[in-house]
């Protein structure tokens, strides 16, 4: 994990864009990751661990009404989530990660291991993705920050490529 994390730093770095993070099923553990790299402070802006609702809502400005029709884990909730972190940071990109790690939680439609993920740049496209994850509950968040932190060199590619 540290060297993707350290990839992340450093595309973040020669871009010049500080990342923040909005979390909630890893717990803090993108940022953690992040964080384990000397020298994160040149492009890690801050991290939002929101795992009830409510702080979803409070620190990230998530509507109640997304909530209620899409619950926490869904493209609407982590698209919301990411524009939020943008929002209420100094960061030029952002990420955000909801899902149900387990053991519990899981519904029909909505299994343990279902993770929506939300990539922005400040001003531009926001992507969403679900994964269905296997493993017990460590696995699954380990997984997440993974892809996460994957995401977001997939996302400053993509703006390389465009630019």
């Amino acid at each position: 994990m540290d060297i993707l994390a350290a990839q992340v730093g450093g595309l973040l770095k020669a871009h010049g864009l500080m990342l923040a993070t909005a979390e909630s099923c890893t717990g803090g553990g993108v940022a953690h990751a992040i964080t384990d790299v000397a020298g994160s402070s040149a492009w890690f802006e801050r991290g939002f661990i929101t795992y009830s609702n409510l702080s979803k809502q409070q620190m990230l400005g998530v509507s109640e009404a997304t909530l209620a029709q899409h619950g926490a884990v869904s493209e609407a909730t982590v698209r919301e989530m990411v524009a939020g972190a943008l929002q209420y940071s100094d960061a030029q990109a952002a990420l955000a990660v909801s899902g149900i790690a387990g053991p519990d939680g899981g519904t029909a439609d909505k299994p343990v291991g279902m993770v929506w993920f939300a990539w922005s740049i400040k001003h531009g496209a926001t992507h969403a993705q679900r994964y269905q994850l296997g493993g017990n509950r460590a696995e699954v968040r380990a997984r997440s920050v993974h892809i996460a932190l994957q995401g977001v060199i997939d996302l400053i590619g993509q703006r390389t490529e465009l630019a």
